[in-house]
């Protein structure tokens, strides 16, 4: 009896039998420790990416279809917080302009400052004299819209459209007022960079303004954003992982060493 008795506390202590229960932790204390540190790392990308994102970009809901196709009616756009003197031809900003609405308002810039700009002589857009290509306009972007003699555009101030030229409520439509349709630079509150949602990505840069020496602007860092956040989601993941699937290894190997 007595044997038999530490034969069975020794089986129990020695954690090696077919159940494999050592009371260690699975996978060892310095994996443990190495999963912890992995997630500790991933929850820092993950919120810090969020976090930077939310001090770089403000999200819009765009509630017109004027700009489509780049942007539908419902989208989600995440717009770069900018300073208007850094906005260049091309650019889709998000602006507020107390004349034409009460809330604020998404089109695309294709004159500044200092230029002339006129509609649809020779069936397109013309700024300083030089035809503009506009790829983001879709097909026949000038059939319905009223043409405008030659504007020029005060300085501090911007000449804006939809890229629905067949529908949009923008500079067009506001010739008549003062500064002939054009809003102060200071109006503008962001850059859109991208469509969150559905998540169609980054705008396209507009390079037809290349025409008038217009490089497009240098999107801002939401690529590098969204790559520290998913970065961080899968080390999270993986490091949360490491303790089940060291405990089902643990398990597997018991096992087999219970049936050798």
């Amino acid at each position: 009896m007595g044997r038999e008795s530490g034969t069975e506390t020794a089986v129990t202590r020695g954690g090696d039998g077919a159940g494999g229960t050592s009371g260690r932790p699975p996978g060892g204390r310095l994996g443990q420790r190495l999963s912890g540190l992995v997630v500790a790392l991933g929850t820092v990308l993950f919120l810090g990416g969020f976090g930077w994102a939310a001090l770089v970009y403000v999200p819009f809901t765009v509630p017109t279809p004027s700009m489509h196709p780049t942007i539908a009616a419902g989208d989600r756009v995440l717009a770069e917080r900018v300073d208007g003197s850094e906005v260049r031809r091309g650019d889709v900003v998000v602006f507020e302009q107390e004349e034409w609405a009460d809330a604020p308002l998404i089109k695309r810039v294709v004159a500044v400052g200092g230029d002339t700009v006129s509609c649809c002589a020779g069936g397109g857009l013309t700024v300083n004299g030089k035809r503009i290509d506009e790829p983001y306009t879709g097909d026949d972007p000038f059939a319905a819209m009223a043409s405008f003699s030659e504007v020029t555009v005060p300085e501090g101030r911007l000449f804006l459209l939809g890229d629905d030229r067949t529908g949009s409520l923008d500079s067009t439509a506001h010739l008549a007022e003062k500064a002939a349709g054009t809003v102060s630079r200071n109006a503008v509150k962001g850059r859109v960079d991208a469509v969150a949602w559905p998540m169609d990505g980054m705008l396209e840069p507009a390079t037809g303004f290349r025409a008038v020496g217009d490089e497009p602007s240098v999107p801002g860092p939401l690529r590098t954003q969204v790559t520290l956040a998913v970065a961080g989601a899968l080390l999270i993941f993986a490091g949360a992982a490491y303790g089940p699937v060291a405990g089902l290894l643990t398990r597997r190997r018991g096992t087999a060493r219970a049936g050798g």
